[in-house]
């Protein structure tokens, strides 16, 4: 497989106020109807990826490690087609402080694993909980 460039962006829907100013992306996972939200826990809700148990929540819900896991394949896949250039992965979910970031952030970590280059950007996760 040949090295990659991905970037990887995580951001929250809520903070996108028309279609156009979601991230452009090859790939984009959205994180919001099926993977329970951090957010509606007291205890996490104002907690960012950046702190564990937020982290162990997310990555602790059924599914995401297969989502994850097959979202590298896609990547790869990419990689392995004929014409060059990065590939973007765009990870979103309502506010951007929750499960985006941190599904961009593990998927990062496998995707270096893998030796691929890359970069990652969270739109959102130091902005205010949105109140809902």
């Amino acid at each position: 497989m040949p090295v990659q460039t991905v970037h990887i962006v995580s951001f929250g829907y809520l903070h996108r106020v028309k279609k156009w100013e979601l991230p452009e992306a090859d790939i984009t996972l959205d994180l919001r109807r099926h993977f329970r939200d951090p957010h509606v826990s007291p205890k996490l809700r104002h907690m960012t990826a950046d702190d564990a148990p937020v982290r162990s929540a997310v990555l602790g819900t059924p599914g995401i490690a297969t989502l994850i896991a097959h979202t590298v394949g896609a990547v790869d896949a990419y990689a392995s087609g004929p014409s060059a250039g990065a590939v973007t992965v765009a990870c979103g979910c309502a506010g951007g402080r929750h499960r985006a970031p941190t599904v961009a952030a593990a998927l990062a970590d496998l995707l270096k694993a893998a030796g691929h280059q890359v970069f990652v950007w969270h739109l959102d996760l130091d902005r205010p909980v949105i109140q809902r």
